[in-house]
C-alpha cells in the first residue's frame, strides 16, 4: 500500500523520543511505504501555529510534555477517555480536517500491566500529580478494587488529584511527598515523576515489594526501579507503556489494525464529545 501521508509526535524536549522508531517500524510492518514519522521540539506557546499548519496530507500527531492538555482548544472532538482526565496524547486528522483528540496512555498502562500479569490490585500509589498521573489514576480505576494514595508536593496537587478521584470514581487519598517512602509497600506502585526524582526512595526499598511501574523510559533504568528488580520483584518500564500506547496510536491514524489476532483497546473518537 503506498500513499504519502505524514506523522510525528510534539514535545519539548523531545530528541530522546523512541516514537519515530517505532511508528516508522510499525509502518514498515503494515506495509505503508509512503508514510513517514518524525519529531519536532514543540512548546506550549509554538503549538497553535504548528497545528494550524498542518495540511492533507497530516494524519495525526503523538503529543508528550508539555502539550497533553495545552492541545485541548485546538482541537474538534475529544474522545470520553481523553475528556476523563483532560490529557490527550493522541491528535488524528480526517480527511475532512477536523481534529480528534484521544489518550491511548490510559488503556496502555492497562495493557502493559496486564502483560506482566497485573489484572487486578486491592490498592495502589501513584508518586506525582501531573498529566501522566492523572491517566495513571483513570487506569486504575479500572483494575484497583480499593483506595488509591496519591504522593504530591503541594496543597494545590492534593486538590487536582482528590477532584481527579472523585471524576473517575476512584477512591483517592493523598498524603505528602515527605511520606513518599509509605509508597512503596503497596501492591503496585506507579511513578509518574520526572526523572531523578524518586532516586532517593531506592535506598528504603522493601526487601519483598509489589510490581513498580515506572512510567520513565530515559533515563533507564531509573535508581528506583533498578533497586526494585534485584529485589525479584515485577517491574514495568516506560519502555512498555510507549509500545502499547503507540500501537494504538498506529492503529488510529492509519486505520488498520495490528496484525494480531489481540483487539484494539483503544477508544475511538465520538461525536458526543465534541469540543469546539
Amino acid at each position: 500500500m503506498s500513499t504519502t501521508r505524514r506523522a510525528a509526535v510534539l514535545g519539548s524536549p523531545i530528541a530522546h523520543s523512541l516514537s519515530p522508531a517505532l511508528h516508522r517500524a510499525a509502518y514498515a510492518e503494515l506495509g505503508l511505504e509512503g508514510w513517514s514519522y518524525d519529531s519536532f521540539d514543540i512548546d506550549e506557546a509554538a503549538l497553535p501555529g504548528f497545528v494550524e499548519g498542518l495540511d492533507s496530507s497530516w494524519a495525526g500527531l503523538s503529543l508528550t510534555m508539555p502539550l497533553k492538555r495545552a492541545v485541548i482548544p485546538l482541537l474538534d472532538e475529544i474522545s470520553p477517555t481523553a475528556a476523563s482526565v483532560e490529557a490527550v496524547n493522541t491528535l488524528v486528522l480526517t480527511e475532512d480536517g477536523r481534529r480528534l483528540g484521544d489518550n491511548t496512555d490510559i488503556p496502555g498502562m492497562i495493557a502493559a500491566l496486564r502483560e506482566r500479569g497485573v489484572e487486578k490490585v486491592e490498592s495502589a500509589a501513584v508518586l506525582g500529580a501531573g498529566a501522566t498521573a492523572s491517566s495513571a489514576l483513570a487506569a486504575l480505576a479500572e483494575i484497583c478494587t480499593g483506595p488509591v494514595t496519591a504522593y504530591v508536593r503541594s496543597a494545590t496537587r492534593a486538590d487536582e488529584m482528590r477532584g481527579w478521584g472523585e471524576r473517575l470514581g476512584a477512591d483517592v487519598r493523598v498524603a505528602d511527598w515527605a511520606r513518599a517512602e509509605e509508597a512503596l509497600h503497596a501492591p503496585l506502585v506507579i511513578a509518574t515523576t520526572p526523572a531523578g526524582t524518586t532516586d532517593a526512595l531506592a535506598d528504603v526499598v522493601p526487601p519483598a515489594p509489589g510490581t513498580l511501574f515506572d512510567v520513565l523510559y530515559e533515563p533507564w533504568p531509573t535508581a528506583l526501579a533498578s533497586r526494585w528488580a534485584a529485589t525479584g520483584a515485577g517491574v514495568v518500564g516506560g519502555l512498555d507503556l510507549l509500545v502499547h500506547q503507540a500501537v494504538l496510536q498506529v492503529e488510529q491514524m492509519t486505520g488498520l489494525a495490528r496484525r494480531s489476532s489481540t483487539p484494539s483497546t483503544a477508544s475511538s473518537p465520538t461525536r458526543g464529545s465534541s469540543r469546539t
